[in-house]
């Protein structure tokens, strides 16, 4: 849990855990934060959701959609359902949805003058995104 800082719901994940070597803020909704406060009462570890022996693998969602028999789905499915949630249903600026999955921006010019993280809007946008995962379907 060292990397989340709870009173603050953010996690921060360090350069050399991301793809583009930089540290990635994520701010975290209420839903995620009330999770993890539950999780803390059962850690045996360092890690959040332990492995047997460790930290979960790159692997665990993949093989844990497998055991469920959704074998159509996929990890990076959901990064772009999130894309085209956020793009299609809400008003948040490109740059903000591409800055909560820690993609850079590709505009150099643009990306020369860019130095926030936008943590605030992007908090919002994750507080949406966990109020539209948490609607329970019609039956």
């Amino acid at each position: 849990m060292n990397e989340i800082d709870l009173p603050n719901k953010v996690w921060t994940i360090l350069p050399e855990r991301m793809k583009v070597n930089r540290v990635h803020r994520v701010p975290l909704s209420s839903r995620a934060i009330e999770i993890l406060e539950l999780m803390q009462k059962f850690q045996c570890n360092e890690f959040i959701f332990p492995g047997s022996k460790k930290g979960l693998s790159n692997m665990a969602m993949l093989q844990l959609l497998k055991r469920m028999g959704c074998d159509d789905l996929t990890v990076q499915g959901f990064q772009s359902t999130f894309r085209d949630w956020a793009a299609e249903t809400t008003a948040y600026s490109n740059e903000v949805i591409e800055m909560a999955l820690a993609h850079t921006i590709k505009n150099m010019p643009e990306a020369v003058y860019h130095r926030g993280d936008l943590l605030e809007k992007r908090s919002q946008l994750m507080s949406d995104w966990a109020e539209f995962c948490n609607v329970k379907p019609e039956s």
